[in-house]
């Protein structure tokens, strides 16, 4: 059996405090980067809060930005709390250790079901929907000998494969990530999947709103946080065009193991999995080939600094960046992505003066962020 790894780490916010960040990252252009980025610079997600008109009008937005009023956070905590869900702050104990550290980790998740297993070492297993008998039983056995082992099985309650590996998985402990609010689970046929999975030893998480029914583009943002949850991400039949090829190149980014079930070079089902071979992914032949490579991993202290509220580093007091230093970025910017620090550098400005403006132009809705930390002009 595994070793404790991470534990359970992290300081827990005040109802004031996670009020406070609900509103700010359902308010209008406010990402994962965006909000890390104005508790940062004010202190506090209050603060960010009073400051989003002025900052947007700053950045040349051209109509006030929608700030989500106290109210609308309120019905949404109280949706949650009917639905028997709680939201956890990203540097909260019940937080995900191994999502905490991504990039652009979600600053809050709503979650039902048995919390303690989001602290606990996972291997996400992902594939067709259109499985083949064959690989529904292999992501069974390595969901079953996975979680045997002390893992939690981490997957997307799409049918198929995500099906088998719940199935397989739910008395050891299997966590459903949704597209859609944590109320509109997608596929209905599931239903009573999810049913079995919250009422045991596992849970759902989505970072969505309440409410919000899954379209085709928040299926990628699941999938990040399938790979971002887990040390490392099975793949057991995926077409050449796959959202598990997302998960799969998502989870080599943020410097997780992927492995790949191969499969025959005729059957369509396979032609993604043995892409990935090609491309690098750990061959996988049995529960031994993911159980070995992730041991070393599983005991790792997976603990990095969360974002927490306290007094600003800033002086907040400052005068506002002024229009030949936001036009000087403006100019330096373009639709290719650069790192900040390459900005601060071709500028000659002040850090604070570069990040501040960026937030400005974030706000705005002129400024596309990536991966990596990069940004682009929107245009």
């Amino acid at each position: 059996m595994l070793g404790g790894g991470a534990g359970r780490t992290g300081i827990a916010l005040t109802d004031r405090q996670r009020l406070a960040w609900l509103r700010l990252i359902r308010s209008d252009n406010v990402g994962p980067a965006t909000f890390r980025d104005l508790i940062n610079h004010f202190g506090s997600a209050e603060a960010a809060i009073d400051a989003l008109p002025e900052l947007s009008r700053r950045g040349g937005a051209t109509r006030s930005v929608r700030i989500t009023s106290r109210s609308d956070a309120e019905r949404e905590l109280e949706a949650a709390s009917r639905h028997g869900a709680v939201f956890i702050g990203v540097g909260e104990p019940d937080y995900p250790p191994a999502l905490r550290q991504i990039d652009g980790a979600p600053p809050l998740i709503a979650a039902k079901g048995n919390l303690s297993a989001l602290t606990k070492p996972s291997v996400g297993i992902v594939g067709s929907r259109n499985a083949s008998i064959s690989g529904a039983k292999f992501a069974a056995m390595i969901a079953h000998d996975a979680g045997r082992a002390g893992y939690m099985i981490t997957s997307g309650l799409a049918r198929g494969i995500d099906t088998a590996a719940h199935r397989a998985s739910l008395d050891t402990g299997t966590i459903a990530v949704l597209a859609g609010g944590l109320d509109q689970p997608y596929p209905p046929e599931n239903l009573g999947l999810l049913d079995d999975i919250t009422n045991g030893s596992g849970l759902s998480v989505s970072e969505m709103p309440f409410g919000w029914e899954p379209r085709a583009r928040d299926f990628p943002r699941r999938n990040r946080l399938i790979a971002g949850i887990s040390l490392g991400v099975v793949v057991v039949e995926a077409a050449e065009r796959s959202g598990s090829l997302i998960t799969a190149r998502m989870a080599a980014d943020f410097g997780r193991l992927v492995f790949a079930v191969p499969g025959s070079p005729l059957d369509p089902r396979c032609q993604g999995t043995n892409g990935l071979l090609k491309e690098g992914a750990t061959i996988t032949t049995g529960s031994e080939d993911v159980l070995v490579a992730l041991a070393p991993l599983s005991q790792l202290d997976l603990f990095s600094p969360p974002i927490i509220e306290e007094p600003s580093k800033y002086n907040n007091d400052m005068m506002p960046p002024d229009d030949d230093a936001r036009g000087v970025i403006v100019n330096a910017l373009g639709p290719t992505p650069v790192e900040v620090d390459d900005i601060i550098r071709h500028t000659e400005l002040p850090a604070a003066t570069v990040y501040l403006i960026l937030l400005e132009l974030d706000l705005a809705g002129r400024l596309h962020r990536h991966s990596g930390g990069m940004v682009s002009l929107a245009y």
